[in-house]
């Protein structure tokens, strides 16, 4: 089978990240001595300069580790609703949706100190050992992608105009990054380097990393935050908002632990988040599916998976939060879905069909409703220079905008990690002018409306579309994966995974770049994440390698399908295991031409 790339094999640590510098400082780390952990973080912090379109350092990161020989646990870097961020406060200005952009969106920052507690908690290296590469690139300099200037590009007016703090580090001089071009950010680099001169005295690794985090809750940073939150901002709102982002709010949240949500399945036990995230969609879809799968690729085949990832995601808008009780035994069991697996017929659904587990009554705002009915359309009418509004994903028409990252590592001594950071780019929010990089936008995912799973209540997180993976086989684990992509992340992970479990091998492993390599689609036929929140029932946008009577069989079938480009459908990631023989594995999508795998 011809592949863009090779998949990587090896035998000392695999690393595949959505940006070769990140990967390659996370193999440094690895040459140094380092394991996965380190080498993790120290990637995170590079994404956070290098994709600073996609990702920043007060964004958040789900993280799935699995330490040689131990259990397989969550890391939650999504930070919560601050103590201000009511539905009547909102309301009272006028508001029916979280704004996209601005402070008003900001929850608590959860990325810095996911990646602080992975570090002191799995890592071996110090602060300084994996933060030095980030520093290094920030200070010195790198060659920007191009996205990087297109985004810059998309929102100068708005940058010169009325965030000015961000024309200052995206458009010095009025030039925005170029490609071959060092582009540096000195106020981030000097952020690092204040850090660091601030916790050198504080004795061993831990007690360093531990004032770190007590520097960035409490401390400059802090102190820097607030005061940016409570800056009256533009926003998708076309009005200017302050935040409610407190002191107490930082000083408050810690990054914590839980057990994974695990469905198996064929021999494989695949291990998400939990319904704070979207994770548990992907073990939804692989409940929803027969016995016996149609013919890979086919016209049924990829109806199979469209319908069943509308039933998942119907579920997701009516039942997952971060509340208690979500009925997660039920909707993964198998009586509820024979049930609904018997909804899936010949023809595309237009509906939006939440189930009904326990026969509860399910809850849908009213705005999806809205949407759902066709009362709404799938998008807002922009605000000249605010395209920055939500997360920009995959769009109706195939173009891949970003949206977020992805790292995978695996060492040699079978430590495994996939952690999927986002939020805090850079056309989320102003520049904070003594850091160098903006608040993020999270909040918008949630819901102006009380009682609902996913509303917006102080201390509660707002549902994530952030969902890394890790797969077992027989108690072990084998794979790590993800990707970019929002609402998209679990349906590329979906056709990955099932390419990946039921086709091809390469080389006696796994053959994860001939998984990421074959043709990829996905459906917005359900209420979206992001602002505006909109829905396209029936929609299905396809990569145009896909086999032309495949399309057509599509259509008959009456899905409402967009040709889109020939590689626009995923920025998937893995890394993997052999158990019995130590072999480890990589890959990266080729798809926007950034991604890449690293080993040996």
């Amino acid at each position: 089978m011809f592949t863009t790339r090779p998949t990587l094999q090896g035998t000392f640590g695999m690393v595949s990240s959505t940006h070769w510098l990140a990967s390659q400082s996370a193999m440094a780390v690895l040459e140094d001595g380092g394991n996965a952990f380190d080498a993790a973080v120290a990637a995170g912090f590079v994404l956070h300069v290098v994709e600073p379109h996609l990702n920043g350092p007060a964004g958040e990161v789900p993280v799935l580790l699995a330490p040689a020989g131990g259990a397989v646990r969550v890391l939650c870097g999504q930070g919560v609703a601050p103590a201000g961020a009511t539905v009547a406060h909102y309301r009272g200005l006028g508001l029916d949706l979280v704004p996209g952009t601005g402070p008003l969106a900001a929850a608590v920052p959860g990325a810095f100190d996911a990646w602080m507690v992975l570090l002191r908690d799995h890592g071996t290296r110090t602060l300084a050992q994996v933060l030095k590469y980030a520093v290094g690139y920030a200070e010195d300099g790198h060659a920007p992608v191009e996205r990087v200037g297109q985004t810059v590009e998309a929102v100068r007016e708005l940058f010169e105009t009325e965030w000015t703090s961000s024309a200052e580090v995206y458009l010095p001089g009025g030039r925005a990054p170029r490609p071959g071009e060092l582009f540096r950010n000195p106020v981030l680099a000097a952020t690092w380097r204040r850090l660091l001169d601030e916790v050198a005295g504080a004795g061993s690794r831990v007690a360093e990393i531990d004032a770190a985090r007590e520097v960035w809750r409490s401390g400059f940073v802090a102190r820097a935050l607030v005061r940016q939150a409570g800056r009256p901002t533009l926003d998708t709102s076309g009005e200017r908002h302050a935040g409610v982002l407190g002191a107490a709010d930082l000083a408050g949240w810690s990054a914590t632990y839980e057990d994974p949500v695990t469905f198996d399945w064929r021999g494989w036990t695949l291990c998400k988040a939990g319904p704070w995230s979207q994770g548990p969609v992907l073990l939804q879809q692989l409940a929803l599916l027969p016995r016996e799968l149609p013919a890979y690729g086919s016209a049924a085949y990829v109806h199979l998976l469209v319908e069943g990832c509308k039933l998942a995601m119907a579920d997701r808008e009516a039942w997952y939060g971060d509340v208690p009780g979500v009925p997660l035994g039920e909707l993964l069991s198998e009586g509820y879905n024979a049930g609904r697996r018997a909804l899936v017929g010949e023809r595309a659904s237009t509906v939006l069909r939440p189930g009904r587990p326990g026969g509860r009554e399910p809850r849908l705002s009213a705005y999806a409703r809205a949407v759902a009915s066709g009362e709404a359309g799938f998008g807002a009418p922009g605000l000249p220079g605010l395209p920055g509004a939500g997360e920009p994903t995959v769009g109706a028409d195939g173009g891949t905008r970003g949206d977020t990252c992805h790292v995978d590592v695996v060492d040699r001594w079978g430590n495994m990690v996939a952690a999927t950071p986002s939020g805090g780019w850079l056309q989320s929010n102003p520049v904070v002018p003594e850091l160098g990089f903006p608040l993020g936008t999270r909040l918008q995912m949630a819901w102006l409306e009380e009682g609902l799973p996913n509303a917006l209540v102080p201390g509660r997180r707002p549902r994530t579309t952030l969902t890394p993976s890790l797969a077992l086989r027989d108690g072990v684990p084998v794979l790590a994966f993800g990707t970019p992509g929002g609402d998209q992340q679990d349906q590329w992970q979906m056709q990955f995974l099932l390419s990946v479990a039921g086709r091809s091998r390469v080389r006696g492993g796994l053959d994860l770049q001939g998984a990421f390599d074959a043709p990829g689609w996905h459906t917005d036929g359900f209420p979206g994440s992001f602002f505006p929140r909109g829905m396209r029932p029936g929609s299905l946008t396809v990569e145009s390698r896909m086999d032309a009577g495949v399309v057509e069989e599509l259509r008959a079938r009456g899905h409402a399908v967009t040709v889109a480009g020939a590689w626009t459908e995923g920025r998937l990631c893995a890394v993997a295991r052999d158990p019995e023989t130590g072999v480890l594995s990589a890959a990266a999508d080729a798809r926007g031409m950034q991604g890449y795998a690293v080993g040996r």
